[in-house]
């Protein structure tokens, strides 16, 4: 049995961070309607069927088209309020390549230079939503063709103005901009042009447009680069998926144009917020052609849970080089690029948004953009009925219990801690603990523990007079999960569940394996 102390006397804090910390994207794709990926089969979430990709250009069958998205759905807004205010970041590559139609002319049909159209009524149905759940609005706006056809060849702000006069007067303001999603990344589908277009011309635009921002709309904050980097130095890899990653080749890193380390130099119109995308792999829809592409088994493991800690330590010196003292955000992330894995809509996810929340308000004050509210495999929410993915459950609990005073938990706080059972593994690998002030802003702790093994309980000491909210699953690949022994579902009316504690008897509590509980005393 391995054991630990909490000893309170003993944190100090190390910061008080953004209280919107746990946002969400909702993909321009889905407001329009457009391409998205595909439903995983349940024998493919279960483990029991394989999903297979036939070479690169086989890609493309992985993705299907999709209505566009009812924002208004009475259960989509009811189980959004509940989470809280957030961020709500409008954007993905499908926002490169919008026409903003908001007088009806295109009759849906892209004008030239562009792929989609966005209606007024779908813009009205994002900026009623953001109001409804007292959000904040964050977009990327076109820069494709259509925007370009200057003398010069670079960027056109008159749509842009559009869009910010249009939510401005509509009383719902945008708060924050990036100008183009992951640009580093320019292929064909990503591109203003087919090509002459690299990171000078991007760095040449993307001044333009914050200075365009600063001169016309002084309030929004200009967030950027937003480039999306998978891996790099001192990031940990699959060791289960080693030999297959490898033989997919270098085709992920073909597809960058430009690294963050190269752009930053360039710029001169420096943003008021660094931002970057984070996904700690690519899915199965991807592994076979793009690599870097994580083993299920690895799911619960340190080195698995490690990498968003070790990506913001990769960003963090450059932020603070060109931007010291700016708010961190990762505008996009989840579990797996390309829609999330097969596992991405399970309890086993949760344990990675458990330490990715956790960590990331140790290292820095920031915004974690979770990818997405409600379309793919990867939503807090299905994208076909909205009902609850575990992952929302936990993002419920921590909006409702973790404060934003960041407590630092070091050996000290944790006391000496007992031994394992299985001796070939210690603490560290399995046992991670959070510490926040509580959220009802009463004297005490928020303690978040997470017990990644699979075999070993953790007896935790030191929690007299506490309140348990301990959530747990018959296997991590469950797409149910428990609250304290009960089933966590919408009641009738989709009503909410009572997310009631347990209140601890004795001066111990005991996680089961697998298991994760908020401890709130």
């Amino acid at each position: 049995m391995a054991t630990i102390s909490l000893d309170v006397g003993l944190l100090k804090q190390i910061r008080t961070v953004d209280p919107l910390m746990a946002s969400y994207n909702i993909e321009m794709t889905e407001v329009t309607g457009g391409t998205f990926w595909k439903r995983y089969t349940p024998g493919q979430i279960a483990g029991t069927e394989p999903f297979v990709l036939h070479g690169i250009a086989d890609l493309q069958n992985s993705m299907e088209p999709y209505p566009p998205k009812d924002l208004r759905n009475a259960r989509l807004l009811a189980l959004a309020k509940a989470i809280g205010p957030a961020w709500v970041r409008v954007s993905g590559s499908w926002a490169s390549n919008t026409y903003y139609d908001f007088d009806g002319t295109t009759g849906g049909k892209a004008p030239e230079g562009f792929s989609s159209v966005l209606t007024r009524d779908q813009w009205e149905s994002v900026l009623d939503f953001v109001k409804a759940i007292d959000g904040r609005l964050l977009v990327s706006v076109a820069n494709s063709a259509g925007v370009h056809n200057t003398p010069d060849g670079s960027w056109d702000p008159a749509q842009a103005k559009l869009l910010f006069d249009f939510s401005r007067d509509y009383g719902v303001p945008i708060a924050a901009a990036e100008f183009m999603n992951e640009p580093n990344i320019l292929t064909p589908d990503n591109s203003p042009l087919a090509s002459g277009y690299g990171m000078i011309e991007y760095a040449r635009d993307q001044d333009a447009f914050f200075r365009f921002l600063r001169e016309n709309y002084p309030d929004v904050l200009c967030v950027g680069p937003c480039a999306s980097e998978i891996g790099g130095p001192h990031v940990p890899y699959s060791t289960v998926n080693a030999q297959t990653n490898a033989a997919a080749g270098n085709a992920l890193a073909s597809l960058d144009a430009f690294s963050s380390d190269d752009l930053m130099p360039h710029l001169q119109e420096r943003a008021d917020v660094f931002s970057y995308h984070w996904y700690n792999g690519i899915s199965e829809r991807g592994a076979s052609v793009l690599g870097n592409h994580w083993d299920a088994s690895e799911a619960m493991g340190k080195d698995y849970l490690s990498v968003a800690e070790a990506a913001c330590r990769r960003y963090l010196p450059m932020r603070d080089e060109y931007m010291p003292g700016a708010p961190m955000w990762i505008t996009e992330t989840a579990d797996a690029g390309l829609g999330g894995d097969t596992w991405a809509s399970t309890y086993l996810d949760v344990f990675r948004t458990a330490c990715e929340l956790g960590v990331f308000g140790e290292l820095t004050d920031g915004v974690i953009f979770h990818n997405t509210l409600a379309s793919s495999d990867y939503g807090w929410l299905d994208f076909g009925d909205f009902s609850p993915r575990p992952n929302y459950w936990f993002v419920l609990l921590w909006n409702r219990l973790m404060g934003t005073t960041v407590y630092g938990v070091d050996e000290g706080v944790l006391g000496a801690g007992g031994v394992p059972d299985d001796g070939d593994a210690t603490l560290d690998d399995f046992v991670h603990v959070y510490a926040r002030s509580r959220k009802d802003c009463r004297d005490g702790v928020a303690w978040l523990i997470v017990n990644s093994s699979t075999t070993e309980s953790i007896d935790v000491h030191g929690v007299s007079g506490g309140w348990v909210y301990q959530l747990t699953a018959d296997d991590p690949h469950a797409r149910d999960i428990r609250l304290n022994g009960r089933p966590l579902a919408l009641g009738p009316d989709d009503e909410l569940p009572d997310l009631v504690p347990d209140t601890v008897s004795g001066d111990t509590v005991t996680l089961p394996p697998a298991s994760i509980i908020f401890l709130v005393r």
